[in-house]
């Protein structure tokens, strides 16, 4: 049974209200692999959209300083956070790979910021979603998950054939003895406010909560489930979704694209994954590599010493090859 959690420690603290607003976006990165790329590429995306709001990169201390100065020079704010460890029975039964995004939980102290959007960073924005700023405080806003995939084939829901993406396809059953189980959000978008008191009631609630397989990302949703509202898909399209459930996407619509599609990274993509060869896959490949490439997207400050150590860019992020094991952004329909 998940531990009781304070429904007042997810709000916003009595400093962050009273300063003045101050929000941006969000991400992840780990260790010296090519998730550099997909970071960069976000930052220009949120320019060519024209986002109003700064690209905030929480990394690990074992990111090279090379990669930080290729997001210095993307306009990036680049902070630098510990990492958190788990409790070892988490360790050791979740997935082994996903142990390491646990450390997002720090984006939670940044208590600088009134309000943020954390977007993995194999995450597109191909349309300006300053807007989500706006949505009510006290709440966690992302897009539901769908259960259809076999990293699911633990949960009873796969087993039942049930997914909250189309729960009129296939019912829960009346003669279950546990209730249909609450909306669960996919982890690798979502809006919150920083608060001292939330970060601190996470990191307690992590040492007394059970293990689970899809580590952070089931954590977040049993300490958030209580003030969880979901938001249309389109702000967090998981690339599954457009075999699973294609009746759910209008790709014409579509503002965040998410490739976390095993196979899907545009900077990896070779096509020969499953599902992979779908011209709707090529064309949102082709779309995040148009954006990567555009020149004219690149940060340009007034400041010169701002883009110091910009000259080597091109040449650093060529040479970074895809590790043996590196951050893995939120667990999905993938």
């Amino acid at each position: 049974m998940a531990p009781e959690i304070p429904v007042n420690s997810i709000y916003v603290s009595e400093k962050a209200q009273q300063a003045p607003s101050r929000r941006a976006y969000v991400t992840f990165l780990a260790g010296n692999g090519d998730y550099v790329k997909g970071v960069v590429g976000l930052a220009k995306g949120l320019r060519k959209v024209k986002s109003a709001y700064p690209l905030v990169v929480a990394m690990l201390p074992d990111v090279p300083e090379e990669h930080r100065e290729i997001l210095r020079s993307q306009g990036c704010v680049v902070r630098e956070i510990e990492p958190v460890h788990p409790p070892d029975n988490q360790v050791e039964f979740a997935m082994a790979y996903y142990v390491l995004n646990y450390s997002k939980l720090r984006i939670w102290n940044f208590e600088e910021y009134s309000k943020m959007i954390y977007l993995d960073a194999d995450i597109q924005v191909f349309d300006n979603i300053d807007h989500l700023f706006e949505l009510p405080d006290g709440y966690f806003h992302a897009v539901m998950d769908c259960f259809c995939e076999k990293t699911w084939s633990h949960s009873l829901q796969y087993s039942i054939g049930y997914c909250q993406q189309c729960p009129e396809k296939v019912t829960w059953p009346e003669d279950m003895e546990s209730p249909p189980p609450p909306l669960y959000f996919n982890a690798g978008m979502f809006v919150f406010e920083p608060s001292p008191l939330t970060y601190e009631s996470l990191l307690q609630t992590l040492e007394i909560t059970p293990p689970s397989p899809f580590a952070e990302q089931d954590f977040l949703n049993m300490f958030f489930e209580k003030v969880y509202k979901p938001i249309p898909l389109v702000y967090n399209l998981v690339l599954a979704m457009l075999w699973r459930h294609p009746e759910n996407v209008e790709l014409e619509k579509v503002k965040v694209v998410h490739y976390c599609a095993a196979g899907s990274k545009p900077w990896r993509y070779t096509g020969e994954e499953t599902n992979m060869d779908r011209e709707d896959i090529k064309m949102l490949v082709d779309k995040w590599w148009d954006v990567y490439n555009d020149e004219t997207l690149d940060f340009k400050s007034k400041n010169p010493a701002d883009v110091e150590g910009t000259v080597t860019k091109s040449s650093i992020l060529a040479s970074v090859h895809e590790p043996e094991i590196t951050y893995f952004p939120a667990p999905s329909a993938a």
